[in-house]
């Protein structure tokens, strides 16, 4: 075997191992623990040994939040709420702790099931995946545990009766001790929670504590995607740093450390947010953008509770004062808009909380040209070939180059046979005769290849798009596409959905061999690509290049739809430009002949 066909053969291999690795998934997430005997809430109870943020007035203040497990989860579901309800957010929230743990997405439905239930994105204690929010004020030196609301504390509703936007209610809460805190919620037409807490000191004595925030949750998610190319976890921004933390790192950081005690700290943020990410969904903490606050990131093993925590400085509240400190929660689906004006509003790029990878550079663009395309359209399977056609228009002066040294490549042929007769065995000797005839015919073997490399970055730049955004989720097309980001739902099976059975389940094996009718479109637009010119006449060449087509219509069939239509248009227009350059370049490529020669040379095979 000559270096010509070990070459063809390794850069085949190479190709294949790039589309085989966005098929390997992490093992699946281990069953969920029982909930039973989980405990309750988080407390702020002492501990003399943390520390406070460096701009904090007093060095004295206990901050370190620790679980509390005089409760159960009965206390939690007994407890009084306030319904919360605005056009995109329903729920409840909790008067035990004045906690935000209950809140469901009116927007989104779990399948495309018409009648499917709403996505749960908080949950109380004693559901499954219990997930929430708690605030309150950690005590400092000289203040008991006792002097300041918990998880557990029952608050009174002082004001509203309905959380709702325009409409916040207040909550309070005496210790009978010479301190009133109060809580004001308030709730936005998106999902940005407004939380206002203060403490008004009547005794006779200045006091210390120490706001915070928490979101807290049990277990790992039971959603939990675990695909290497989506991040799943802890997201941090703290003053311009992304801080990405997988679920499986966390417990990590109780290793070897007591138990409760932040094992991850981001000291003196001022630019900051911390929160848990899923596929579509987040949860964030926000503080005050301007003030120095510490992130946290804890695990709870005792109780397998996952834990984010945002500290603000120390108040130092005088007799007869009253401290005030306004953070903010997001909790909702990640809709690039909506971030992206909460960031124009003060959260420091919040944007980043979407997972755009490595290639951001290339993701955010064309996410930003795609979500334009479809504002325009109307439609995200249109807006992706028009996608396509952009791209292609941007790459067209190096495609120019590239088909026009093709064609006359292919003018070159047989001086090309020539020289290799002349030289027989003499490999330097035909090398060097090849380069002298590439420098006189100004002619770069290399410029084919230019085009291809920049496809690679495109073509995983936007399946990352198109798996990772929300905007593709659900996003239909035509007919049977009614979701762009999940594989083709037809299949062979049942000829496309002509026959009155359904086809093999989604992501299994038989839906990998029984494709659906855009893998076969992919494959067959391959095929004619290849037939812009003749088949090689080395049959080891021949064989790699017959097969590929198919080989690859299988691989990517099990992809998202919406990378499937974009590779289909991509291949429909690279022949339509190959084929009109070559033209005009005085080659005429001659497509059914090739076809033609392709099935001859089957049929002569074919064994009497």
């Amino acid at each position: 075997m000559d270096d010509q066909n070990k070459n063809l053969i390794l850069a085949t291999a190479l190709s294949f191992l790039v589309i085989l690795v966005w098929f390997v998934l992490f093992p699946p997430p281990e069953p969920d623990v029982p909930l039973e005997g989980i405990p309750a809430t988080q407390s702020s109870t002492a501990d003399s040994t943390a520390s406070v943020p460096s701009a904090a007035p007093s060095p004295t203040a206990q901050e370190t939040l620790t679980p509390e497990t005089s409760n159960g989860d009965e206390a939690i579901s007994d407890a009084p709420r306030v319904p919360l309800t605005t056009d995109r957010l329903t729920g409840s929230v909790s008067l035990l702790g004045g906690r935000i743990d209950d809140l469901s997405l009116r927007d989104y439905r779990v399948s495309q099931d018409a009648e499917a239930e709403i996505v749960t994105m908080l949950a109380p204690v004693g559901s499954a995946d219990a997930y929430y929010a708690l605030y309150g004020w950690a005590p400092g030196a000289g203040v008991a545990p006792d002097a300041v609301p918990g998880p557990t504390t029952l608050w009174t509703l002082s004001q509203g009766d309905q959380l709702g936007v325009g409409a916040p209610i207040t909550l309070t809460w005496d210790n009978g001790a010479g301190l009133v805190f109060t809580r004001t919620i308030e709730i936005d037409e998106n999902y940005m929670f407004s939380v206002s807490q203060s403490v008004a000191n009547t005794s006779a004595a200045a006091v210390n504590l120490a706001p915070y925030g928490i979101l807290a949750r049990h277990g790992e998610p039971s959603e939990l995607k675990n695909f290497f190319i989506l991040h799943e976890g802890v997201v941090a921004m703290a003053d311009g740093e992304l801080t990405e933390t997988d679920w499986s790192d966390i417990p990590e950081f109780a290793v070897g450390q007591r138990e409760g005690v932040p094992s991850e700290r981001i000291e003196d943020v001022t630019n900051g947010w911390i929160g848990f990410t899923d596929h579509f969904w987040m949860a964030t903490l926000i503080p005050d953008q301007t003030t120095p606050t510490r992130l946290t990131t804890k695990y709870l093993p005792r109780n397998d509770i996952y834990q984010v925590e945002t500290v603000l400085p120390t108040q130092t509240v005088a007799a007869g004062a009253t401290a005030t400190v306004s953070t903010q929660l997001f909790a909702g689906a990640k809709e690039w808009e909506t971030i992206r004006e909460y960031q124009s509003a003060g959260v420091d790029r919040f944007i980043d909380s979407i997972d755009w990878g490595w290639f951001f550079f290339l993701t955010k663009p064309i996410f930003w040209l795609l979500h334009e395309l479809n504002q325009l359209i109307g439609n995200m399977g249109w807006a992706i070939i028009g996608l396509t056609l952009i791209i292609k228009a941007v790459l067209f002066p190096l495609a120019y180059k590239s088909y026009v040294s093709m064609a006359k490549m292919k003018e070159l042929q047989p001086q090309m046979e020539k020289l290799k007769e002349e030289a027989g065995d003499d490999r330097q000797k035909m090398q060097q005769g090849m380069m002298e005839l590439y420098k006189r015919e100004k002619v770069n073997p290399a410029a084919g290849c230019l085009p291809i490399l920049l496809q690679i970055p495109i073509f995983f730049s936007l399946y990352k798009v198109i798996f990772v955004t929300i905007e593709l989720r659900h996003a239909p097309f035509f007919g049977p596409f009614q979701d762009l980001s999940a594989p083709d739902p037809t299949s062979i099976m049942n000829l496309f959905g002509l026959l009155p059975f359904a086809g093999p389940e989604p992501n299994s094996i038989m839906a990998l061999i029984f494709i659906g009718i855009l893998p076969l479109l992919l494959g067959i637009s391959m095929w004619l690509q290849q037939k812009l010119n003749p088949a090689p006449t080395d049959p080891t060449q021949q064989m790699i290049f017959a097969w590929m087509p198919w080989v690859f219509m299988f691989m990517l069939g099990g992809f998202a739809s919406g990378l499937v239509v974009y590779w289909i248009a991509n291949n429909t227009i690279t022949f339509t430009q190959q084929y009109l350059i070559m033209r005009s370049q005085g080659y005429k490529p001659d497509v059914f002949g090739n076809i033609k020669s392709g099935f001859n040379r089957k049929s002569k095979s074919d064994p009497q």
